[in-house]
């Protein structure tokens, strides 16, 4: 029996839709970010924390930044997401007077990595900077040798079993230490749970992602800016 005309439409339309998600690229970055990652030093987290909350009123950038705090994972303590705009521009720091008695240090170490994402606007939309309460999920990846394409491809393809609706940002190396890097945005600990609880076996396309991923790792954060 042949399918009636209009059901006919309606199944190329969907076949059509489909394919095109497929094929869809995923957007060029627009924009340079500065991603950092901190490690308090022992009963210095509040300052060091007030510490990286600070912003040069003279930086034309100044707000546009994302501060997170560790939950659970990785040891890094906080992680900075700083937007600084089309181009970067490095400045030498001078050095403090040696007269001067140098002040207690409120970091064991951190990391700084350049990285090219959207901009600021699908940043901001994304990582859910006008609202409260949200979990994010800190990626970082490094794909198989000549697999690149393949690990970014697996990163930015929409889960079709989503039982929640994300944010998601992926930034990818400019110049420093991270190779890749993903955040996801879930809007509670509650969506998180329940996203957990619909893929009691990871995320679905995590099998995918291992194909195409010499490392990675994960950390849950809470946003403190």
């Amino acid at each position: 029996m042949k399918p009636s005309a209009p059901l006919f439409a309606a199944v190329v339309a969907c076949l059509c839709a489909r394919a095109a998600l497929a094929q869809t690229p995923t957007p060029a970055p627009t924009d340079v970010y500065v991603v950092s990652f901190f490690k308090a030093a022992p009963g210095q987290d509040a300052a060091l924390l007030k510490t990286l909350q600070e912003q040069d009123p003279k930086n034309p950038m100044a707000g546009h930044l994302l501060v997170l705090r560790h939950a659970q994972g990785s040891d890094w303590d906080f992680a900075t997401i700083q937007h600084v705009g089309a181009t970067a521009t490095v400045r030498i720091t001078p050095r403090p007077d040696p007269k001067t008695k140098p002040p207690q240090p409120t970091q064991v170490w951190h990391t700084d990595t350049y990285v090219a994402g959207p901009s600021w606007d699908e940043f901001s939309k994304q990582m859910g900077l006008t609202a409260t309460g949200a979990v994010y999920v800190v990626g970082v990846h490094r794909p198989v040798p000549g697999h690149r394409p393949q690990l970014l491809d697996s990163l930015t393809r929409p889960d079709a079993n989503a039982k929640v609706q994300t944010g998601r940002v992926l930034l990818e190396h400019i110049d420093g230490a991270i190779n890749i890097l993903t955040v996801e945005r879930y809007a509670s600990w509650q969506d998180f749970a329940a996203d957990m609880a619909a893929n009691p076996s990871g995320n679905t396309g995590w099998s995918d992602v291992r194909q195409h991923s010499a490392y990675h790792e994960d950390t849950l954060a809470e946003r403190v800016r």
